[in-house]
Formats: C-alpha cells, structure tokens, sequence
C-alpha cells in the first residue's frame, strides 16, 4: 500500500481540520476585512496589525502563546472551565482554535482587496435604489467579491494544511486527535522513515503545487470575466 494507515488517518484529520478553519474563517473574516476597508476609526490601524500578526512572528512564538492563553491559567483557559469543556491544548477544538488565529490573514487580506477594488461607486448607487446597507452588501458586494471569496477561501485552506509549528505547539503529536500531516512526516523523519516521509511529503507537494495552478489558472479568467 502506497500510504499506511496512520498516514492516511493524518491526512483525513488535516482536511476535516482545514475545512472547519475555513467555514469559521469565512464568517470571522468577511465582517473584519469589510470594517478594516470601510472604517475610519483610530483602531483600523491597531486591529489590521494584529490580523496581519501571524504574518511576521515564528509559528512557535504564536503557539507558545496561544498555548499561555488557552492553559488552564490563561482567559480562554478559564472561560472554557466555567463553561464545563475543559482545557483546550492538545486537543482537535484546541487546533481549530489555534488555526483560525494563525490563518487569520491568509483569509481577510485577499477579501480586503476584493472590497478595495469595487469601490463606492456600486454602492451609492444601491443606495440611490433604497438599498439599506445590509441588502447593498448581500446584493452587490458579495457577487462582486466572489473572487476574492474564492482566493482567500483555497489559501486559507491550503495554508491549514500546511501549518506545523503552531499545530505541534497546541495540539502536540496524538494519533486520531491532534497527529496531521505535518507532523505525521515529522514523526517519519524522526524515525529514520524515509521512504514513507518521501510518499506522505510528495502528496503535499503534488497538493500545493494543484492549489497554485488552480489560482494562477483561474486568475486571468476572472479578470476577463
């Protein structure tokens, strides 16, 4: 068999949690990316720079504090004690929570584009047709923006999969839990498994290199659409 079992549990795992990452992401990001293209407040400047965060700092710097967050002594940590769930590292949900932060921006800066780029011009004319803002959105900005939605939804997706210092972090290296890919070839490379770290890394090659064809493909006909 081409794959082994725990390889392919690692790969079921990593697109169930890239999946969730990017149906949360799509409605966290839509509403973030629109206020930081429309707003004029003081805190556009702030809140822009902790979205593009994950951008700059070392995965493990993210994770180590995410990690201090999430513990049992940090806000989330308590918030999810009162509530009954329990502590969220090394857990799937502790992932879920920590990928969302970490993909944040690979989500919101391709919508900020999408918006930048239709400009007002539709959307005072919605609202010479009595279109509230909310109906001028669903309406104009949405069908405009589809683009954009696509782009940010196959690199926040593709992004997911990839990560590894901040799913190690969080989640550690538990089998059927918290064990993606990533750290699946981790785990081979570790082990002196390298015909099997060559199969499972070759997959995620073939992976990226589809997901960039597909954009770089797709591109020049959306602009001509």
């Amino acid at each position: 068999m081409l794959l082994s079992d725990s390889d392919l549990e690692a790969i079921w795992l990593t697109v169930k949690l890239a999946s969730i990452v990017t149906a949360i992401l799509l409605l966290v990001g839509t509403p973030i990316a629109w206020w930081l293209v429309r707003s004029r407040s003081w805190w556009k400047g702030p809140i822009g720079a902790v979205v593009a965060l994950p951008l700059v700092l070392p995965p493990s710097v993210l994770g180590f504090y995410l990690l201090l967050v999430m513990g049992p002594d940090g806000p989330v940590g308590h918030l999810t004690r009162v509530l009954g769930v329990g502590p969220l590292p090394f857990t799937f949900w502790g992932l879920v929570l920590a990928s969302v932060f970490y993909s944040l921006p690979f989500m919101v800066q391709p919508l900020q584009n999408a918006f930048e780029a239709i400009g007002d011009r539709p959307l005072e004319v919605a609202a010479t047709l009595r279109a509230s803002p909310l109906d001028a959105f669903f309406s104009v900005v949405l069908p405009l923006a589809r683009p954009g939605f696509l782009t940010a939804g196959i690199m926040t997706f593709a992004h997911t999969v990839g990560e590894f210092g901040v799913v190690l972090m969080i989640g550690g290296n538990l089998p059927g839990i918290t064990r993606v890919v990533s750290v699946q070839i981790y785990d081979h490379v570790e082990a002196l498994e390298y015909a099997q770290a060559h199969r499972l890394a070759a997959v995620m090659l073939i992976f990226a290199f589809l997901v960039l064809l597909a954009l770089y493909a797709w591109r020049p006909n959306a602009k001509k659409a």
